[in-house]
C-alpha cells in the first residue's frame, strides 16, 4: 500500500495551460491522469493508494467532463473530508488571450453553444467560481509563456508534501493592470521614479545603479522592514488555514525600475527566513 503524499487537482479555464502544467508535474515525479470526471476522483484515490509505487498524484479535471464538470467542488470537499492531502491548482487567463489561444488551436470550447467560444468561457467561469475561490494556488497565464509557467510550477510543487510556506514575488506595472492571481499587492509609487533620471532610464531594477538608487530613498528600507514583519505575522495563520502558496505582487508605474528592485530585495529577505521564493518580473520586457 502506498502512502499518498500529495494529490494535485489541475483545473481552470480552457486554454490557460492545464496541459503544460500536467507535463511539468509529470517531470517532477507525479503520476498524471488527464481528463478525469470529478465523480471518479474518490475511486481513483482508492486505486492509487493500493499501488506501492505511486505516492504523488496529479489529475486534470476540466470542462471536457461536460455535464460531470459541475460536480468538481463537491468531489474536492469529499477528498478533504477523507483527509487526502489535496492541493488545487487553478489556471486562468484573460478572455482575449483564451479566445486567441483556442482559435489558434482550432478547437471548439467544450461548453460552447453553436460554436461560440465566448459562450463556452462564460459558462466555464460560472461553473468554476467555487473551485477558484477555494484553490490553493491560482496562476494567471495571460502574460506567461510555457517556460515561465513551468518555472512558477516547479517553484510551487518542486518539494512535494512540503508543509512550509512557498512564495512567488511578482513585480508588475500598474499601467498594465494588477495581477489577478496576487494574494497581496504593494505599491512602490511612493518612491522617486528612476525613469526621470536620464542615466537610469534605459536600465532596470536588476541593474546595480537602479537598485542602489531605489533602496537609498527615504522609507525604502523601512517599507521592507515593515512588510517583512507583516508577512511574518501572517505566515502562521496562512499555514494554520492550510494555505502554503503565497503570491506577493509589488508594483510601480511601468514595472521596470522600482517594483523590480524592491521585489528582488524582498525575495532576499524571505529566503533568509527559509521561505522557498521565486521572483517573477511580469512586465519587465514591455516597452
Amino acid at each position: 500500500m502506498s502512502e499518498l503524499k500529495e494529490a494535485v487537482v489541475i483545473t481552470g479555464m480552457t486554454g490557460a495551460g492545464r496541459g503544460t502544467a500536467a507535463k511539468v508535474l509529470e517531470k517532477l515525479g507525479y503520476y498524471v491522469i488527464d481528463n478525469l470526471p470529478p465523480v471518479l476522483l474518490d475511486s481513483t484515490i482508492d486505486t492509487v493508494e493500493k499501488a506501492a509505487d505511486i505516492d504523488l498524484l496529479a489529475v486534470v479535471v476540466d470542462a471536457r467532463s461536460r455535464s460531470f464538470f459541475g460536480e468538481l467542488a463537491e468531489a474536492l470537499g469529499r477528498l478533504r473530508k477523507r483527509g487526502v492531502p489535496t492541493r488545487v491548482l487553478y489556471l486562468e487567463a484573460s478572455d482575449e488571450v483564451l479566445v486567441r489561444r483556442q482559435e489558434a488551436a482550432r478547437r471548439p470550447h467544450p461548453l460552447s453553444l453553436e460554436g461560440r467560444l465566448m459562450d463556452g468561457f462564460v459558462a466555464e467561469r460560472q461553473l468554476l467560481r467555487r473551485v477558484r475561490a477555494g484553490a490553493d494556488l491560482v496562476v494567471d497565464t495571460t502574460s506567461l509563456n510555457v517556460h515561465q509557467l513551468g518555472q512558477r510550477l516547479r517553484a510551487a510543487f518542486g518539494e512535494p508534501g512540503s508543509r512550509g510556506l512557498r512564495a512567488s514575488v511578482m513585480s508588475f506595472g500598474f499601467k498594465y493592470g494588477i495581477p489577478i492571481d496576487a494574494d497581496m499587492v504593494a505599491d512602490m509609487r511612493f518612491l522617486p521614479n528612476p525613469y526621470w533620471e536620464p542615466e537610469l532610464r534605459a536600465m532596470s531594477g536588476l541593474d546595480d545603479p537602479v537598485r542602489e538608487f531605489v533602496r537609498s530613498q527615504p522609507r525604502a528600507e523601512e517599507f521592507l522592514d515593515r512588510y517583512e514583519d507583516l508577512i511574518s505575522l501572517l505566515t502562521d495563520g496562512f499555514l494554520h488555514e492550510d494555505k502554503h502558496f503565497l503570491t506577493l505582487a509589488i508594483g510601480c508605474t511601468g514595472g521596470r525600475h522600482r517594483s523590480v528592485a524592491m521585489s528582488e530585495a524582498f525575495a532576499e529577505r524571505l529566503r533568509a527566513r527559509g521561505v522557498s521564493t521565486l521572483v517573477v518580473h511580469r512586465d519587465l520586457g514591455r516597452e
